[in-house]
């Protein structure tokens, strides 16, 4: 039995304290506290009472006997979990297309395998991300170097966190951290805190670093680690904290080199030649892909993130499809979940608000009233996105 000692066995008043702490009082150096919850961190095994939540979501949807999930992440929870969770969602589940797409690592869930692969636009200089899908049985030796890029773009992308934390920390980061304080209404002592316990956080990466498993070394680690610290500073002060962070993080990924990812072309060639399906992701965070004309099977119109043009986006489609794209394979209207699946081992209290609610396959938005009108002119249902995208795949 793992010996860790579990966040939710801890105390939690998370409004027990105010909205300042004395930083004099903070030990510069990692204590035992320190090193306990980063253990919990990075500790990925499961017991008893974490696989209860995992396979019991709060909420189930007993009239929805269609899923389509093309957008979702597993990270570290077991294949046979998920598929439990799922059934128990979905207890009339009839038809459905589900793949998992882990962020630059490539994995199967049934007969499908998929990937979320982070890549380069050259045309309007941005980092762009594509959903790649494949019949799990055309992922043979053939793959190689498609496994490859996938592996490139894992270790490069892990290296932003490091951005991270030196933004957080480092004397030659100050005018990022002013920056984001400014934004963030952050004073000295809050910018401060934040420098101490990043600096631990560093530390204690370089102290553990042969025991994190891939998945962890991602930005969502600080977050996580100051959720952590509740516990002994209060709901309201490590609000303001995640506030300011969460300004420093989005200004060290506007700033992150692009150079070493692969361009989307490439991406997309390697992908068709072992007969992927490809779509574009939050369409709304990468509007001139839209314009780019790539060689893609369908648009994610909605999902978590990106939901506030999405009746437009389904308009623009169709009428793409029924101009430039005559005579050619039409253009799939699809909607992702966004689902992490990490969060549902979390304890309510340090689940990321925005992303507790997301589940496998839950996309409101085919219910929509007003969407659904735009769908039904373009004789677009989720039954059929399904089929015509099943088609694809082989």
């Amino acid at each position: 039995m793992p010996t860790k000692l579990k966040m939710h066995m801890l105390k939690l008043d998370p409004l027990l304290h105010g909205v300042q702490v004395d930083i004099a009082a903070i030990p510069p150096d990692i204590t035992e506290d320190d090193a306990l919850r980063f253990s919990r961190l990075i500790d990925t095994r499961l017991d008893a009472e974490q696989r209860t939540q995992i396979v019991s979501p709060p909420q189930i949807y007993p009239r929805q006997a269609r899923v389509l999930a093309v957008h979702w992440h597993p990270e570290f929870i077991p294949m046979e979990l998920i598929a439990a969770r799922l059934a128990a969602l979905y207890p009339n589940m009839q038809e459905s297309l589900i793949i998992p797409t882990q962020h630059n690592e490539l994995m199967s869930y049934g007969e499908y395998a998929g990937v979320e692969i982070d890549c380069y636009s050259h045309g309007f200089k941005r980092k762009v991300q594509l959903l790649l899908h494949f019949k799990a049985d055309k992922l043979t030796d053939k793959a190689d170097k498609l496994r490859s890029m996938c592996a490139h773009t894992l270790k490069y992308r892990a290296t932003q966190l490091f951005e991270f934390l030196d933004a957080i920390t480092d004397e030659i980061q100050e005018g990022q951290r002013l920056k984001a304080a400014a934004e963030t209404g952050a004073d000295e002592d809050l910018v401060e805190f934040c420098c101490i316990y990043g600096r631990k956080l560093r530390l204690l990466i370089d102290q553990r670093w042969t025991e994190l498993a891939d998945d962890m070394i991602k930005n969502k680690l600080v977050r996580n680690f100051f959720e952590s610290l509740k516990e002994l500073h209060g709901q309201r002060y490590i609000g303001r904290a995640q506030a300011y962070l969460r300004a420093l993080k989005e200004g060290v990924k506007a700033n992150f080199s692009l150079k070493y990812f692969y361009r989307a072309s490439e991406v997309i060639e390697e992908a068709r030649s072992l007969g992927a399906g490809v779509v574009i992701p939050h369409p709304e965070q990468f509007w001139p892909i839209l314009l780019a004309d790539y060689d893609v099977d369908g648009v994610e119109v909605w999902n978590p993130q990106s939901s506030q043009y999405t009746e437009f986006l389904i308009n623009v489609l169709q009428r793409q499809n029924r101009t430039q794209r005559r005579g050619e394979r039409p253009l799939l209207v699809l909607m992702g979940d966004d689902c992490h699946m990490s969060e549902k081992a979390l304890p309510p209290a340090y689940q990321d608000p925005s992303k507790r609610a997301r589940e496998i396959g839950l996309q409101p938005a085919w219910e929509d009233m007003a969407i659904r009108k735009s769908l039904i002119v373009g004789g677009v249902s989720r039954g059929q996105a399904i089929q015509d995208y099943r088609e694809r795949l082989g």
